[in-house]
């Protein structure tokens, strides 16, 4: 399974609204310029999507912008993975097993459920994993720091 791109803009996101001063949004034209090379109409589908799966709030008015919907310490990674590449299945079963080999009557239907049964539990031990992992953990370990640094991304002197 090759997670997208997106995936990488969206945690990048998610990081930048866990560490902006809650009482300021950040714009948008912010985050666009932040995530330099990035489409800013890629960047829009990827707010959406991280907004309709309740990560982040949109606020709009003049001093609008996005901010985190909940805390970064109850934000899991797999919130964000499946917010943006939807449900982990990574065993396609089109059936394939069952039409090559049904000549073997149940044998090709058993072999069908006992590899997509293997997939499954690979998919939820990937998926546990992902949920145990916090944004605020990520980000205190990248900084290696026990606090998370609350900055106004919308006045520093990149913008």
């Amino acid at each position: 399974m090759n997670l997208t791109k997106g995936l990488e803009q969206a945690v990048c996101i998610i990081t930048l609204l866990a560490t902006q001063d809650k009482r300021f949004p950040i714009a948008s034209h912010i985050i666009n310029r932040r995530l330099k090379g990035a489409s800013p109409s890629y960047i829009k589908k990827i707010m959406r999507k991280l907004v309709v799966n309740d990560l982040v709030t949109s606020i709009s008015g003049s001093n609008g912008g996005f901010s985190l919907a909940k805390d970064p310490e109850s934000i899991h990674l797999l919130e964000v993975v499946e917010a943006l590449e939807g449900p982990i299945i990574t065993y396609p079963n089109t059936g394939m097993i069952n039409q090559v080999f049904s000549d073997l009557g149940p044998t090709a239907n058993h072999g069908e459920i006992v590899l997509t049964e293997v997939f499954k539990q690979a998919d939820n031990q990937y998926k546990n994993y992902l949920r145990q992992q916090t944004v605020a953990q990520l980000i205190r370990e990248s900084l290696n720091h026990r606090d998370i640094p609350i900055l106004n991304w919308n006045e520093t002197k990149e913008n």
